[in-house]
């Protein structure tokens, strides 16, 4: 059984989505979100907007639809995770 993810992993994981696949640069889609961060749609509905209030994903509002795509906020986080999940393996824990 695959171990849980906590609520800053769960972050990580769609922030890196939403970097690693806004190839058109016009942003990621809801869907592409659910897919790639595996969370509930109601769940993910407000990661995304506690994203978007603290500055990480900005929302771009196209004319069907919301896309979103990492800040540079976003990306900062991103490196200081990875960073800090690097160290704590150096010291044997998981994050």
């Amino acid at each position: 059984m695959a171990p849980y993810r906590t609520q800053t992993r769960i972050i990580a994981d769609i922030l890196t989505t939403a970097r690693d696949m806004n190839t058109g640069g016009e942003g990621v889609g809801i869907t592409m979100l659910l897919r790639k961060g595996n969370v509930s749609y109601g769940r993910m509905t407000k990661l995304i907007t506690d994203l978007v209030g603290a500055g990480l994903l900005e929302e771009l509002n196209l004319e069907k639809s919301a896309k979103y795509k990492i800040s540079e906020r976003g990306m900062s986080f991103l490196t200081a995770y990875f960073q800090f999940e690097d160290f704590a393996q150096s010291f044997g824990l998981k994050l």
